[in-house]
């Protein structure tokens, strides 16, 4: 079997069809020493992702950078106000009433690319939907895993 048409499909399944024609070319995979899955892919020593046990991918800033060459993925997107942009680089959740928009494949427990000026500043896991995200005035719309600073070693 081929990783990368793999790679290519869950891509595609997981952030909308055509996103994964972005992939760089030149990548690397890593396998895990005990089951043989694919683990984790790097571009030139670069992390882009990890694969999940569930089937998911956790991606990092760099690789949502990559990916959102593709209109369709900033389907998966939140867009946020100034305000709140320097807690969220810093690795703080981001909160409803801070999100100015939020693409509508985002769903409950997906990884969420957080964007400010069409550049993304952070990656992290929706609490809510993309709906409520934008109607609701209270409560906390995405947890932060990771943001640019850390993955440029700041």
């Amino acid at each position: 079997m081929d990783y990368v048409v793999k790679l290519k499909h869950t891509i595609d399944a997981l952030f909308g069809s055509g996103v994964s024609k972005s992939l760089p070319k030149e990548l690397e995979i890593k396998f895990s020493r005990k089951n043989g899955r694919i683990k984790e892919v790097y571009c030139k020593n670069k992390l882009l992702c990890t694969l999940r046990i569930d089937g998911g991918l956790a991606i990092t800033p760099h690789f949502a950078q990559i990916l959102l060459k593709r209109k369709k993925f900033k389907e998966n997107c939140v867009e946020i106000d100034e305000e709140s942009k320097p807690f969220v680089q810093d690795g703080k959740s981001v909160f409803c009433k801070h999100v100015r928009w939020a693409g509508k494949n985002i769903l409950v427990g997906t990884d969420v690319p957080v964007l400010f000026d069409n550049k993304v500043i952070a990656v992290g896991r929706a609490v809510v939907n993309h709906q409520m995200m934008m109607d609701l005035e209270r409560g906390v719309a995405v947890r932060i895993r990771d943001t640019l600073k850390d993955s440029l070693g700041e």
